[in-house]
């Protein structure tokens, strides 16, 4: 894929200068595993793989410099991002990536910005990048949702997705983001109407 080796060593310099190491094993996994996923549903594979690898390039931040770092970038912030800045990072990211390594693809940059909320109306891409980002989480161990969310993947990318806004809704969310909820909504739309599609299609089969 044109590109990929020297976006790899921009992102390797830019981390491993500032001791973020791991963030960048964790961008790349995430990268390619959004690639993989994009072929195996027939989307954009480079789009979804740049996305991927710079969506975390903020870790050069700690959380309690976020909100003065978005200020300096005049990124505009909601309530919810000032009383939990560990979210910000994926405004902060968009950012950096078109700013610092001059990413200029929209749909790149939204997957970027939306990678851990995602949001209403959401992009292919959008959503390659926050599936990938959650199976190929940055934590130690297995994330407890794993299981059920590759089953729910196997049905599709929207399924996987709302599964885990699900999960985390029930569990452990520290703040109800509202690009969250937007994307909740967005998403439980898009799988009544495929049902609804899918249903409709089997009747027609049969008549």
């Amino acid at each position: 894929m044109q590109g990929k080796e020297n976006y790899k060593k921009e992102i390797y310099e830019f981390l491993a200068s500032r001791d973020c190491i791991s963030t960048y094993e964790h961008c790349i996994e995430v990268g390619d595993y959004a690639a993989i996923l994009a072929n195996d549903f027939g989307f954009n594979e480079e789009k979804a793989l740049i996305a991927g690898y710079f969506h975390d390039i903020s870790a050069i931040y700690p959380v309690e410099e976020r909100i003065h770092a978005a200020e300096e970038f005049k990124i505009n912030l909601l309530p919810e991002e000032k009383i939990f800045p560990l979210i910000i990072h994926q405004k902060i990211s968009a950012y950096l990536a078109n700013n610092y390594f001059f990413v200029i693809d929209d749909e790149i940059l939204s997957a970027i910005e939306c990678h851990t909320t995602l949001k209403g109306g959401y992009s292919e891409t959008d959503l390659l990048v926050f599936v990938a980002d959650k199976i190929k989480w940055d934590q130690r161990g297995i994330p407890p949702y794993l299981d059920k969310m590759l089953e729910r993947l196997e049905e599709s990318l929207e399924d996987a997705a709302l599964y885990y806004i699900q999960y985390i809704m029930n569990n452990d969310i520290k703040i109800l983001h509202p690009w969250l909820l937007k994307a909740k909504s967005s998403l439980e739309e898009n799988i009544s109407l495929r049902k609804i599609h899918r249903k409709r299609g089997i009747l027609n089969n049969g008549i």
